[in-house]
């Protein structure tokens, strides 16, 4: 499986989050070619405003490798991440970061600034955007419209 492949489920889980009526986020963390954790947003129905799919899916990882750390993973997000997100992927030791679309109001690897990219952690994530990103804009773009 490639970049493409592991986002395109996260895609999928996107779609299972925006069916639930929550902002269509999916997420999934890869170790050694096969993927350890899964989320989406969930924050509405979890009645948890940590719930992004981000940290869902780095929950479920480290609870199947019995681990807070994640060493040599890789994170698949629908949506550039957040503060908080970056924050946890961080403290998490993922190794890499790929996202899909660019979160331009709340978005802080490249939209609203280059947190991955400062001196100051003790742990650098790399980072790649753009599989699927039309895809991701799009169902973002959809469940918008259907909620105006």
């Amino acid at each position: 499986m490639n970049d493409l492949d592991f986002m395109a489920r996260a895609l999928e889980l996107a779609n299972r989050a925006a069916e639930c009526g929550e902002v269509p986020v999916g997420a999934v963390v890869v170790h050694e070619g096969a993927i350890i954790g899964e989320g989406y947003n969930q924050p509405i129905s979890s009645s948890d405003p940590t719930a992004h799919a981000e940290i869902v899916a780095l929950r479920d990882a480290a609870d199947r490798a019995g681990n807070y750390r994640l060493p040599g993973s890789t994170l698949y997000v629908t949506l550039e991440p957040c503060t908080m997100c970056v924050g946890a992927i961080v403290h998490a030791r993922v190794a890499r970061l790929v996202f899909a679309a660019r979160e331009p109001r709340a978005g802080v690897v490249v939209s609203q600034g280059s947190d991955l990219d400062r001196d100051f952690y003790n742990h650098r994530v790399s980072w790649d955007e753009g599989p699927l990103a039309e895809e991701s804009a799009l169902l973002l773009k959809n469940f918008f419209k259907e909620r105006r």
